[in-house]
């Protein structure tokens, strides 16, 4: 059978711009002590671990990850939850990061839980931004904009420490 699909960016190629959104999050978060990682599952979550990686060799920073829980096809029914305590995020700097943004509706409902906790500031983070909004969100970084039509897929595949972008 013959892969229909595109490859976006090979294990290098991610691995860049996993090494460019760390650099431009310590850049802006320079004076932090502190930031949480929030990785929206499965991938988001991923994608968060390897960019703390990146931060903890670049900079002094302490990163703590949170993984946000939310069902990427049914937000509205279902609650969305984080795997950290909303009192540990008092004064704190939140980095909410997906793996692609497409429309920007999961993202949306992933900032729910964060409305609640007593936050310094919250940025969003995407290897991929399809540029497709029907939400009011944008990617404060993101590792690649691409100018797709709504029939093409883009998908994120993480495979132990391999990580590929392919266009379908």
């Amino acid at each position: 059978m013959i892969d229909s699909r595109t490859l976006l960016l090979d294990e290098k190629q991610v691995l860049q711009r996993i090494n460019r959104l760390a650099y431009q999050i310590f850049e802006d978060n320079s004076k932090e002590t502190e930031i949480v990682l929030a990785g929206i599952v499965k991938n988001g979550y991923l994608l968060a671990e390897k960019i703390a990686s990146v931060l903890i060799s670049i900079s002094p920073l302490k990163i703590s990850l949170a993984e946000v829980l939310v069902d990427k096809h049914s937000q509205v029914n279902k609650d969305i939850s984080i795997s950290i305590n909303k009192k540990d995020l008092q004064g704190k700097v939140v980095i909410l990061v997906d793996d692609v943004l497409n429309s920007g509706k999961t993202m949306m409902y992933a900032l729910k839980p964060f409305l609640d906790a007593d936050i310094k500031k919250i940025r969003t983070v995407v290897l991929i931004d399809r540029n497709h909004k029907r939400f009011p969100l944008s990617a404060d970084f993101s590792g690649l904009s691409l100018a797709t039509t709504h029939q093409e897929h883009v998908s994120v595949e993480i495979e132990g420490s391999n990580i590929t972008a392919w266009l379908s």
